[in-house]
């Protein structure tokens, strides 16, 4: 690039597909759809809890569109070099330059995620400002380029609601629009998304936490499809490691995944404000019986 050489990086080797809620994949895909200069792709952001598959979901979009993927994961210390351009020290102390996997998107005219986004200072932020509106370019300080941005090249970033995050500035949020919202699946989807991910686990440990988990969401915990998978995948194996029955060993892998105070819904929701019921089962262990139990 201008005389300039740069090393890209390879895409993601494996996009998933996206199981479960098709809205927010709908509007993603519209807000990626072909324009022209006067009226280029959009850059949504993807927000939701932990674990609700936001990242999941950019990548299963870019396997839609049949596009190559690159995830930028950012940090709190995410430098604006790191964006764009490293330099790297090479053989004979040349200096080589490697592209971020923005970049590279941005080259080969793939789909970006930047992933966890508002965990970024607005000094990375700033370096993106131009790309992020109808410039459609980055600049490198360090390698002295402006990089145009590949016709093709779409971007999405994804933020965790959560209190470890940044308030990102108003010109940043401002490009980054619309925002796609992601919340818990309903009962039967988080049930697809626990077999195609444990496809040996049996039937009964899938519903039963299943049953777990919606009963959390009912009280707005932060236990999500993801907490759901390992739940499944740890149960399984300390039951085969033991002899007993998944199910069984249900109980055990709440208290090792997700702590001891989890083994008892009820107790978590007289911990939170808001109303006492919710009208849904209510999921609790009772140490004394080693047993977990549904009730009302």
């Amino acid at each position: 690039m201008d005389g300039v050489t740069v090393e890209l990086l390879p895409a993601e080797t494996v996009l998933p597909e996206w199981i479960g809620q098709m809205e927010p994949l709908r509007q993603l895909l519209a807000c990626w759809m072909d324009g022209d200069e006067n009226d280029p792709p959009l850059s949504p952001r993807i927000t939701g809890v932990p674990g609700v598959g936001k990242t999941t979901l950019a990548m299963a979009a870019a396997k839609v569109r049949q596009q190559a993927c690159w995830v930028q994961q950012c940090t709190s210390d995410t430098r604006p070099e790191d964006l764009i351009i490293t330099p790297v020290l090479g053989d004979a102390g040349r200096i080589l330059y490697r592209a971020s996997p923005l970049l590279t998107a941005v080259v080969e005219g793939g789909v970006c995620v930047l992933d966890e986004g508002n965990r970024m200072s607005e000094k990375a932020w700033a370096s993106l400002a131009a790309l992020l509106d109808h410039r459609r370019c980055v600049d490198s300080v360090t390698a002295g380029l402006r990089v145009k941005a590949h016709e093709q090249f779409r971007i999405c970033v994804t933020m965790n609601e959560d209190g470890s995050t940044f308030d990102l500035p108003d010109y940043i949020l401002s490009r980054l629009q619309p925002k796609v919202e992601i919340g818990f699946p309903a009962a039967a989807e988080e049930e697809r998304i626990l077999a195609h991910h444990s496809p040996r686990s049996p039937d009964d440990l899938r519903k039963i936490c299943v049953a777990y988990l919606q009963e959390a969401h009912g009280l707005d915990l932060p236990f999500s499809v993801r907490d759901g998978i390992n739940l499944v995948r740890l149960a399984s194996r300390l039951a085969a490691q033991s002899g007993g029955l998944p199910t069984e060993s249900f109980p055990e892998a709440i208290q090792r995944i997700l702590g001891k105070e989890a083994l008892d819904l009820r107790s978590l929701r007289a911990r939170r404000p808001g109303p006492d019921s919710h009208g849904t089962d209510e999921f609790f262990f009772d140490p004394e019986d080693d047993d977990l139990h549904l009730g009302r």
